[in-house]
């Protein structure tokens, strides 16, 4: 009886959701804790930053071959509640609104560009050091 009871533990196999819950809460407090570094009333700078390294993370990920379970654990989890697609379109938005278009487009631009090269980055050093 123990020896079984010991041997389900050891191989206890967390389900997806728990794992992608655990990621979810890393990531939530890591940007929570970005937000509170770095915000500013000119220019949604957290916002940027957090999409465009949860891209790279995220890409890494991806392009070093990880596991299924890293993948819910990093992918979806960490980098899923890290970056943010609503608070992007919503603070592009806000500065169209208060009439700084140019920062609008700017911010728009920028986090597509820079989270598309920041994914790029990841390709090439996974392909740099694999």
């Amino acid at each position: 009886m123990i020896v079984s009871t010991l041997a389900a533990f050891i191989t206890f196999d967390p389900e997806p959701a728990h794992i992608v819950g655990t990621g979810g809460a890393i990531g939530a407090v890591l940007r929570h804790w970005v937000y509170l570094q770095f915000s500013s009333e000119q220019f949604p700078w957290p916002t940027l930053a957090v999409n465009v390294l949860g891209s790279f993370v995220f890409g890494l990920a991806i392009f070093t071959g990880a596991s299924e379970s890293t993948i819910r654990l990093v992918g979806i989890g960490i980098c899923g509640a890290f970056t943010t697609f609503s608070s992007f379109s919503v603070e592009t938005v806000q500065l169209y609104e208060r009439d700084d278009r140019l920062l609008a487009v700017a911010n728009a631009a920028g986090n597509l560009a820079c989270s598309l090269a920041a994914i790029g980055l990841a390709w090439g050093l996974v392909a740099l050091v694999l």
